[in-house]
């Protein structure tokens, strides 16, 4: 019952390659690479300080109750 020697690998290999073809295999290779890239590059921009970062735009919900009033708050200049 201990490791599968090579030649078990090899045969899952083949009933995979056969089941899924190289070019889904290939597609799922180069999606799961952008999104490890991906996630390394958001890690790194993770550490930058809150000055660089971009304000955050509050937004509101719809009331549960129509008796309420939608407006929008201008700034004075």
């Amino acid at each position: 019952m201990g490791a599968f020697s090579i030649w078990h690998w090899l045969i899952v290999l083949l009933i995979v390659v056969m089941v899924f073809g190289t070019k889904k295999l290939k597609n799922i290779g180069s999606d799961l690479g952008g999104a490890v890239k991906g996630f390394k590059d958001g890690i790194k921009e993770g550490g930058a300080p809150a000055d660089d970062a971009a304000p955050e735009q509050v937004t509101q919900s719809k009331a549960a109750s129509d008796d309420t009033i939608d407006v929008q708050a201008k700034t004075k200049s």
